[in-house]
């Protein structure tokens, strides 16, 4: 938006003095010294915390609203009143009177030079950095420390994602898609969209609440967020273009409250399937998608219009198998799908942790069989039998008509209980690898053996009791080693902690053919 305050709260030089030194985005608050999301004032070049850590940044423009006495009202209008301030870490402008982000500039470019001051900050700190980290590596000793340790040099080129205030659920699937290697190399590969024309061209594209759906493109922001991972060049990325993207065309997740990362995932896969049916800059999405040999005809699935990369490596075919209990009427109907969410079984929901006695672990495999299952459907879902012309008693059974590339499995931990919904913690035991499908396909003798082995690249997790609040991580494998994602922190781990991770989303990749497997 167009903010009318600069002019009198933009008051500090561009290469001010008074900035702390290092990295911005690794400024600390001068109140709590967090150095989560860091703002500065461009009043007075003091650095704060953001409104969701501590919210010291606004408690500060508060702080110089307080009312003057009477005799002293003249000289406040002309009093600096410190409501604009910068984002350290992605450089955007967001004014506290207008409550909102700030596009335009002052008449000098104050704004703008302030911007490309702390970048130039940041990069130096970033240059000292990785000049620091090669004299390390220079030390053979040391190196080969930090080799076993960290296996790989590939720990180095990690990059978290910066929470904007309780968006862990979007950082986790961020994450996760990021580690399925064909869905990312996809998006990465796609054309970037051209920089506007006239007054703003060249400058960086900042995404606000006042501005149309039409000036935003969910595949663009989601292609940018997948470029800035896994390239070492920063600790942590801000997705903050994506997230207004998300506000804009996804009204059940504006504000700040927590979500369901399963919801989040949903929504995300299916307006990128609807966005990627139209044209990318010019080029058709179903065009790009034809020359991708790795993705043939026979493995696309349709959803809702033409095949995407979303359905081709997502999309699956369930057939749903009903049967009225008094003529012996079936009735079959193919299902489309992204991912299947399965029911924890009733007789584990009280085991919570994989040691823990009385009883057998709950499996992955108890899941399936439980969602495959012949099941009698009860009095609230009577089936309308045609024969019979009326509901009846009837009994339901799954199959799986086509197993997708990426198998999504997600597990329902959340459920209503009168007017609460609560969550069912009971720790289910999956298989790193060599998840076997093939006694849940309709037609397992069509099936190679080695198209119906899945194995693990990444896992969400959701810590905590409820679905409105708690925490969510996630854990996925990159060049054969696993990595912990806890927003902007990222960590080397092993594969004995991921599988003792209680899991809510489960993302299994179709196994190349290969000799030797084992089977869940």
């Amino acid at each position: 938006m167009e903010c009318p305050h600069l002019s009198s709260s933009v008051c500090i030089a561009p290469d001010s003095a008074k900035f702390p030194n290092g990295s911005p985005s690794s400024w600390c608050c001068s109140v709590c010294r967090s150095n989560k999301s860091p703002w500065v004032c461009l009043t007075c070049s003091s650095v704060h915390c953001g409104r969701y850590v501590n919210g010291h940044a606004k408690k500060h423009y508060e702080d110089a609203q307080v009312p003057l006495t009477n005799h002293k009202k003249s000289e406040k209008q002309d009093k600096p009143q410190h409501t604009v301030c910068m984002d350290c870490s992605s450089y955007s402008t967001y004014c506290y009177r207008c409550d909102d982000f700030v596009v335009n500039d002052t008449k000098l470019g104050l704004v703008q030079k302030v911007r490309e001051h702390l970048q130039n900050l940041e990069n130096s700190a970033f240059t000292a950095d990785r000049h620091r980290k090669r004299k390390l590596l220079e030390n053979s000793s040391l190196n080969s420390k930090l080799l076993k340790v960290n296996g790989s040099t590939a720990a180095i080129c990690a990059t978290g994602l910066r929470n904007l205030g309780n968006t862990c659920f979007m950082n986790a699937i961020l994450q996760s898609l990021s580690n399925i290697e064909q869905f990312c190399c996809y998006f990465k590969e796609l054309p970037a969209v051209e920089l506007r024309n006239g007054k703003t061209a060249g400058r960086r594209t900042y995404h606000t609440r006042s501005q149309g759906d039409n000036n935003v493109s969910l595949v663009e922001e989601f292609r940018k967020t997948l470029c800035a991972l896994w390239q070492g060049s920063q600790t942590a990325f801000s997705p903050e273009s994506l997230f207004y993207v998300v506000w804009k065309i996804m009204p059940n997740f504006r504000g700040y409250q927590q979500q369901d990362a399963h919801e989040f995932m949903r929504y995300l896969l299916d307006h990128l399937h609807l966005e990627l049916q139209g044209g990318f800059n010019g080029v058709s999405r179903s065009a790009i998608l034809q020359e991708n040999s790795t993705l043939s005809a026979s493995n696309k699935c349709c959803i809702n219009g033409a095949s995407t990369v979303v359905t081709a490596i997502f999309g699956g075919i369930l057939q749903n198998e009903v049967n009225c209990l008094i003529c012996g009427t079936e009735s079959r109907k193919f299902d489309p799908f992204l991912d299947l969410s399965l029911d924890i079984p009733s007789q584990f929901r009280n085991k919570r942790s994989k040691n823990q006695e009385n009883g057998p672990v709950c499996s992955l495999r108890d899941c399936l069989r439980s969602f495959t299952d012949l099941e009698e459907l009860d009095e609230t879902e009577l089936y309308m039998c045609h024969r019979c012309k009326k509901k009846q008693k009837s009994t339901k059974k799954f199959w799986i008509q086509k197993l997708p590339k990426v198998l999504c499995l997600h597990l329902k931990r959340f459920h209503w209980t009168a007017y609460l919904r609560n969550k069912v913690d009971t720790y289910v035991e999956f298989p790193l690898r060599g998840l076997d499908m093939k006694c849940y396909l309709l037609e397992p003798e069509n099936s190679g053996p080695e198209h119906c082995l899945y194995d693990l690249a990444a896992v969400v997790v959701h810590h905590g009791s409820g679905v409105g609040s708690g925490h969510y991580t996630a854990y996925a494998a990159h060049e054969g080693h696993w990595f912990h994602f806890n927003d902007s922190t990222v960590t080397l781990t092993d594969e004995d902690t991921v599988v003792k991770a209680k899991a809510y989303i489960l993302f299994y990749v179709e196994r190349q053919a290969r000799a030797g497997s084992d089977k869940l």
